[in-house]
């Protein structure tokens, strides 16, 4: 999907695009890096954009891991689609993730990489995605999400960081990545 594409989700929709663009491939590569998914047999993408971490995962996992992703804006879920049709994507929200789990014959998975825009979601929102996923991860299972640097000083921002730090057994942060639009960093939270 080309820029001026993207922006245009985002303009028309910036609860759903929480994006001004596509995710670097510095930022592609450092979450899945984080995410050690050659260790993982099931993995869940939620808010999976135009596919840019899906082209990563799909890279990385294990030829038997099970994978599959969630987006809810329609454009997006036709670009991996058309990009990558052999990942199951799934136009729905992030909180159904369960159902789609069950659906594969599987209780729990291992790593879920999370690209929805926590600093533009209210509390509620972020308290029922929070559950679900700690929900649908094993124990040990690994939350892999970014933000944008600048969110850190949002009250979304900072009451996202607050309420992985306090369901999660530990959370660890990773360095910057400058040449993302705009700077990102990786949380990588354990269940």
């Amino acid at each position: 999907m080309n820029v001026l594409r993207f922006l245009k989700q985002f303009v028309f929709s910036p609860h759903v695009t929480g994006a001004v663009a596509a995710s670097s491939e510095g930022l592609s590569n450092l979450i899945t890096d984080v995410a050690e998914l050659s260790e993982a047999s099931t993995i869940i993408e939620l808010g999976a954009g135009t596919g840019v971490f899906t082209k990563k995962i799909l890279q990385k996992m294990p030829e038997d891991a099970r994978f599959f992703a969630l987006e809810v804006n329609p454009h997006f879920v036709e670009e991996i689609r058309n990009r990558y049709p052999e990942v199951s994507v799934y136009r729905d929200s992030a909180v159904n993730a369960r159902k789609y789990l069950e659906e594969m014959g599987l209780k729990a998975c291992d790593r879920v990489i999370c690209g929805i825009p926590w600093a533009s979601f209210e509390e509620k929102l972020q308290d029922e995605l929070l559950d679900t996923i700690l929900d649908v991860l094993k124990p040990g299972g690994r939350l892999l999400t970014f933000a944008y640097l600048h969110g850190l000083f949002l009250p979304a921002g900072i009451q996202f960081r607050r309420k992985l730090f306090s369901r999660f057994r530990k959370v660890t942060i990773t360095g910057t990545i400058w040449t993302n639009i705009p700077p990102a960093f990786v949380y990588s939270a354990e269940k």
